[in-house]
């Protein structure tokens, strides 16, 4: 490449900056101010990426004075250029050396490079064609969203998580028995909401005796960073903006079910906040408002669940025994997944002693 002092160079390297003028020419570097940008490079001159700019017959560019002719002529100079043509707004005719151009010229849409000969060697868009065949590829895999998780899986639970996981906005109740791997199935579905992006703002309620198991499990085998929030964390985050709702600062919550048992001001934000998917861990705890074993903590907790089950599309129950606290209990999660199927504690009933009687 051969550089000289008000020659127009543009960076392939950073398009963004706009044209460039060489300002200092020696024997391994050449300078190149870019006005627009207000910055300055210095290139080896056997390794510079740049490209020199220079306009035909025919193109319509900008004066630095910043008004717009049409190139009829382009004269040589030395070693810099001379644009001869007329101005577009009063037809004036006028001769302008690159030097004086535009510097804010931007050569970063696929036009203006193809126009001006500054696009890459054909390797590069091969390259470039084949890792979006890859892309396109792995986002069509049927196993997509379930790779990368670091567990050693069960049939069961591969079934299970692509059964569920592909569904838009997931109703399910999973109760496998104690060991089988539910916080595995349930991770996987998760993973694989959020990353086919079915879901991008997750919570999460347990007990708070396994709110770091679950902390770490996510963290550990599915690289999902969750935030625990109580009511410390709650009254730090307001500190900050106390106009925002605290819950949409995160994306993946953890809250516990002791802290939504009770009733006050951060309960009803959470109840009140937007989620894509809503899982609820060892869901046996809920118990219907009808039991009479129940107190207000316990009540409390049922009606958030509800409320937040109604507000959200995708709501998952873990729980190894559904019938700890009767069938009645059962019928109430079910309630829970899907009100509408389950409206009726005697008709379910009927139905479901209907079933059993069948003949085999």
């Amino acid at each position: 490449m051969s550089f000289s002092i008000g020659q127009r160079w543009v960076s392939q390297a950073e398009f963004d900056l706009g044209l460039g003028t060489v300002i200092k020419v020696d024997n391994r570097f050449v300078q190149v101010l870019f006005s627009g940008a207000e910055e300055t490079r210095q290139y080896a001159i056997d390794q510079a990426p740049l490209m020199r700019v220079e306009y035909s017959v025919g193109d319509t560019i900008t004066s630095m004075e910043g008004f717009e002719f049409k190139v009829s002529d382009v004269e040589t100079v030395g070693e810099t250029l001379v644009y001869h043509g007329q101005r577009i707004d009063n037809e004036e005719v006028v001769s302008v050396k690159e030097i004086m151009l535009d510097h804010h010229v931007k050569l970063n849409n696929p036009e203006s490079r193809l126009y001006t000969g500054a696009y890459d060697r054909k390797h590069w868009f091969s390259l470039r064609l084949e890792a979006h065949q890859k892309k396109a590829e792995l986002e069509t895999f049927s196993l997509h969203g379930l790779l990368g998780a670091r567990v050693s899986l069960i049939p069961h639970q591969l079934y299970i998580a692509d059964t569920v996981g592909k569904r838009f906005a997931p109703r399910v109740l999973l109760s496998d028995e104690v060991g089988l791997g539910k916080t595995i199935e349930a991770g996987l579905i998760i993973h694989q909401q959020l990353i086919s992006g079915r879901a991008s703002r997750v919570l999460i309620v347990l007990p708070e005796s396994l709110q770091h198991q679950w902390l770490v499990e996510m963290l550990r085998r599915f690289n999902l960073k969750f935030a625990l929030f109580d009511d410390q964390r709650c009254e730090a985050e307001a500190e900050s903006d106390p106009t925002k709702n605290v819950f949409e600062n995160e994306q993946l919550v953890f809250v516990s079910q002791e802290w939504l048992s009770r009733s006050g001001k951060w309960q009803s934000t959470l109840t009140g906040t937007n989620w894509d998917l809503v899982v609820v861990d060892e869901a046996h705890h809920i118990s219907p408002p009808e039991n009479d074993n129940n107190d207000d903590a316990a009540n409390a907790l049922y009606e958030h669940i509800q409320e937040i089950g109604q507000a959200t599309k995708g709501l998952i129950l873990l729980t190894a025994t559904p019938d700890q606290l009767g069938h009645y209990g059962h019928f109430t999660r079910l309630q829970l997944l899907d009100p509408n199927r389950f409206h009726d504690y005697a008709t379910y009933q009927k139905k479901n002693l209907s079933t059993k009687l069948l003949p085999t």
